[in-house]
This record gives structure tokens, sequence and C-alpha cells, in this order.
């Protein structure tokens, strides 16, 4: 660590203690674990009642939780870019989700969390779902991670049409398993694939226990096809999905338990979250959103809207907080906590220490795109959705069998909505709170200059491209 990092440390240690939290000697070790398609009630601390995460609410329980987390798009690849950059997907070029057949990933120049922590000569390690680019030029070890071993992308995209049944199978390839850069095995036994990141997480911590590391550990499940090990098959009271969940709260409890064993424990920040809201047209194999509108693939508060835990034992006090933040403002955190320089590109994301010592959201404004076409914008208690089609959710329930839901092409105009009093988005408050339009309009045109809109065709000052390989 250099002199200016160590200045800062001891400033931001003592500005902790002065809530009442214990100083730190060295900067923290970083682990970042995300789910892929699980919702905003998919654990007990956030109100399910039969979903098994012992070890999860133990996290939120001595951690802070957080009601009003964002991520930064309703799909895969674009979330997963945000966490990366602390940027909205679209200034870095990942819009949408990335297929086997895309030639395009994180641009090289684009930092990730990995690069920034490497500079402080963290280890770095990648162990799940990536689905930032599978080529060479874009998988996680050009990107700054000393390890990797996962797919690439979605579980989902194979040629098994039995796995996949509706819609029918695409032409895609085997899914790789891959360690490094080379393909180790095609189409493993995806049962066993929580169980494998969980153990090289774990053999990870223990061979770098004696220096900083940061660890993203990205989870295939609970995305369908839904697949879990032996030991949890049927322990859950929520069938397969439940399972899958109980798998992963498994794996969270396995790694706490090793940070305990060795001491790591109050030197570790670890940040739990999912990538976006769950995909509800796959019946009883999707997560649930409780009292929240659509889910996945949508911007409303379904498709964005999901947990977020952050659980630094002596450092961040427990406790529930409702400001508004995103995906985009976790690179910026740890970048402060551990005294990271700043990088050649401003992030888009706010750090959060000052939410986690109990002020309120560092954002005047969020804001929701749909690929290139930005779709609303929060505001404190408002949100305002401008006119736009998506694609909602019919014939699908917790009580059907899965695969059984059908999408239906739906529109909405402006409308505006109090989430503090209608956290469902059904009562559009537009006519009666003109002033409030008005002014969330003002953001909407902002960001249109600034990212573009192709809902209006005004290309954006400030996006950058993602990558062709040559």
């Amino acid at each position: 660590m250099n002199h200016l990092s160590i200045v800062w440390w001891t400033l931001f240690a003592g500005a902790l203690l002065s809530i009442g939290c214990q100083t730190k000697t060295q900067t923290p070790n970083v682990i970042l674990i995300v789910t892929d398609d699980q919702g905003w009630v998919d654990l007990g601390s956030y109100g399910s009642s039969d979903l098994s995460t012992p070890h999860l609410d133990s996290l939120a329980a001595h951690g802070l939780r957080f009601t009003d987390f964002y991520t930064a798009a309703a799909s895969c690849s674009p979330s997963r870019a945000a966490f990366m950059t602390g940027m909205y997907p679209q200034r870095v070029g990942i819009p949408g989700v990335l297929m086997p057949q895309s030639r395009r990933g994180l641009h090289p120049n684009e930092r990730t969390m990995a690069e920034m922590l490497k500079e402080l000569e963290y280890a770095t390690a990648c162990f799940g779902k990536w689905h930032l680019g599978h080529d060479s030029l874009h998988l996680p070890m050009s990107h700054g991670f000393d390890e990797y071993f996962g797919i690439p992308y979605s579980n989902d995209m194979t040629p098994d049409a039995v796995k996949n049944p509706n819609p029918p199978a695409r032409r895609h390839p085997p899914v790789p398993l891959v360690e490094g850069f080379a393909t180790i095995e095609l189409e493993p036994d995806q049962s066993q694939l929580t169980r494998h990141y969980t153990e090289r997480a774990v053999a990870f911590i223990e061979s770098n226990r004696d220096t900083p590391f940061f660890i993203y550990l990205p989870h295939t499940f609970p995305h369908v096809p839904l697949f879990v090990s032996e030991a949890f098959a049927g322990q859950s009271n929520a069938g397969l999905y439940g399972d899958v969940i109980m798998e992963i709260d498994w794996s969270v409890g396995r790694i706490m338990e090793t940070l305990d064993r060795l001491d790591l424990t109050e030197n570790t920040l670890i940040i739990f979250s999912s990538d976006n809201g769950p995909w509800l047209v796959k019946g009883a194999h999707s997560g649930r959103t409780g009292p929240l509108r659509e889910g996945k693939g949508t911007t409303f508060e379904g498709g964005h809207r999901v947990p977020l835990l952050m659980s630094w034992p002596g450092t961040i006090a427990p406790g529930v907080t409702d400001a508004m933040v995103s995906a985009m403002d976790i690179m910026p955190t740890v970048a402060e906590v551990t005294g990271a320089a700043p990088g050649p590109f401003s992030f888009d994301g706010k750090s959060l220490v000052n939410v986690i010592k109990g002020d309120t959201s560092p954002h005047n404004a969020l804001f929701f795109y749909q690929g290139y076409q930005l779709h609303a914008v929060r505001s404190g208690r408002w949100k305002l959705h401008v006119p736009h089609h998506y694609r909602s959710i019919h014939g699908a329930t917790l009580s059907t069998p899965t695969f059984q839901g059908a999408y239906r092409r739906d529109s909405i105009g402006l409308s505006l909505f109090d989430l503090e009093s209608d956290i469902g988005e059904t009562l559009n408050l537009a006519d009666t709170h003109p002033a409030i339009v008005d002014r969330l309009l003002g953001y909407v045109a902002t960001m249109r200059k600034d990212l573009g809109d192709a809902l209006t065709g005004t290309d954006g000052t400030n996006r950058r491209p993602s990558r062709l390989l040559e």
C-alpha cells in the first residue's frame, strides 16, 4: 500500500470509529457475490417465508440491508458490466445480453474492479458466470483477474432442447466450462457448479490469507434451467427453486465459515446481490418480486430492484437503509474503502461510505434503460416512466409448472408513481403533479444528451463502443 493509501485508510477508519466502528490496520478483503435472476423477496430477511436462507439472513442481521437497491439493467450482461465498471452499461458498450455467437465484449480499455484492486497488489479471482465476452480478449483474466473458473455466459445458451424447451433451442454451441482461457469441459454437470465455485473460492481464501484479496463470485443460478447437487435436492419447502437458493445460501455459509476459521471476518467486506429481477415467465422455476410490478426484462421495479447486503463486522454497523442506490455504486465504494486511485474515466456510481454511516442517497436521480432506450427515471420517492413498449408476463405463477408463461407486448404512457405509497407502480399521478413530471423530464433530457435514447433517435455524446474481435 502506498503512503497516500495509508493516510486515507487512517482517516476513513477514524470516521467510522465516530459511529462506533473499530479501526482496521490493513486494507480489507472484498468478496462480491452476485446471483442470477434472484428476486427482491427471495431471502428470509426480505420477507420470504418458504425459502431457507439462514446464512444470508445472518449476513443481513450483522450487516447493512438495502431496501432500495437497483441493478443497472434488467438482464445479465449489462447488469454485470455495471458491477464491474461502476458505470451505466450503455456507456461502456454493453447495452444488451451477449450471446455465444457475439463477437463483442467489455472493451479492454475499460477498468474493472479487479484491475483497480490489482493496482493495490490484491490477489483477484472470478468463479462463476462471467457474461461480458467469451473470447480471450474479453474473459476475466484479460480484465485483471489472476484466476478464472466458470461458464462464460448463461447456462441456457445450449443446443440441448431438453434443457431449454421454451422457446425452442437456438443454434448455440455446447456450454463450455473454462479454466483461465482454456475450455476444460463441454456441457459440464450443472448440478455441481455451485459446489465447484464454492470450493474454488474457499481454496483461494486459504491460499491468500496473508494478502488482500478480491473474489468475484457470480453464481450461475437461479437462472434457468435449474440444477442442484444431490445434497440439496428435495430439501427445501419451495420446490427446485427453493433447493437452488438453499445451496447458494450454503455456499455463502461456507465462505463465512472459512473467514471465521482464518480470523479474516473483521477484515473482509462481503457484498451480496442479484444481477436483475426474476424471470417470471418461467413460472415455479422463477424467483419472486412480492409487491413489485413485473420482473426481468422490464424497467418496472420488479426488473431492477433486488436484494443488497453489505457485511463488514466491526466496521459496518447492523441496520437497514432505504437509500436509493445502484449496482454502479459498488465499485466506487470499494475504491474508497481500499484507497484505490481514480481511474481514467469517472464513475457513474457514487461511493456508499456515507450511506453506511447513516446518510441518505448520494443520487439525485437513477435512470432505467432497456438496451439504448431510456424508459424511466427515479428521483427520491418519485419514478417517472416515459412512453415505451415492454414485454409483460401472462399465465405464469408460482403454482404453475415451469415454462408455462407467455409474453405479451404491452405499453405504458407518461406515468408518474409515488414509490413510498405505491411500490407496485399502479396509480399514475402524472396529471396531478405536473411540476414533478417537468422536473423529472429535465433529468431525462440531460441523460438523453449524455447516453442517448433510441426511442427519440438521440445519440449520446459520452458513450463508448464495445469491442469487436479483430
